[in-house]
């Protein structure tokens, strides 16, 4: 599974995020990512207007706030 989570420095809801995510992926005993749209003008296109984003696969998974729970169902399945 390639869990990224695409933000910016700076930006209050990215280390909300990155925050959530780092607690639910080590449970998970998951790694993941860090891009920023800073970096990669592609990324900024694609994403500037809804970051945090959080890929799994290459899919949106969330974005803007990231939902614990939701994430919590899909890395740690019952």
């Amino acid at each position: 599974m390639i869990i990224e989570l695409i933000g910016r420095p700076g930006c209050h809801l990215c280390l909300d995020a990155e925050s959530v995510v780092a607690v639910v992926c080590a449970e998970a005993g998951l790694e993941f990512t860090v891009r920023s749209i800073d970096d990669d003008p592609e990324l900024a296109d694609l994403y500037w207007e809804r970051i945090p984003v959080l890929l799994i696969d290459g899919e949106i998974f969330d974005f803007w706030r990231v939902n614990e729970v939701r994430l919590r169902a899909k890395l740690l399945p019952q």
